[in-house]
């Protein structure tokens, strides 16, 4: 299955790096384009034991990548999971 996680935070990089992990092909897709290179060359940005190891090995077996391209991360995908941030405190 094809994959696109929108947001590379402790959420959506997980979520990515675990569904390439069973073997989906996934795109997590952010804005933050300095992020997507540093995910990319497989530095975690924060600590989650074993992660970091899970994300290089599905990087390199080509079924994990990252983008801030939404056109290509939305295009022909069969499940599209959106893991962005949420408001802390709602206005009253």
């Amino acid at each position: 299955m094809q994959i696109t996680v929108v947001g590379t935070g402790y959420v959506g990089l997980v979520t990515g790096v675990t569904f390439a992990e069973i073997g989906h092909e996934v795109i997590c897709t952010d804005v933050d384009s300095a992020k997507i290179m540093k995910l990319s060359r497989g530095e975690v940005p924060f600590y989650e034991p074993g992660l970091q190891q899970l994300m290089v090995r599905n990087l390199q077996n080509g079924r994990l990548r990252f983008t801030t391209d939404t056109t290509d991360a939305y295009r022909f995908r069969d499940v599209i999971c959106i893991a962005v941030g949420t408001p802390s405190r709602l206005p009253v």
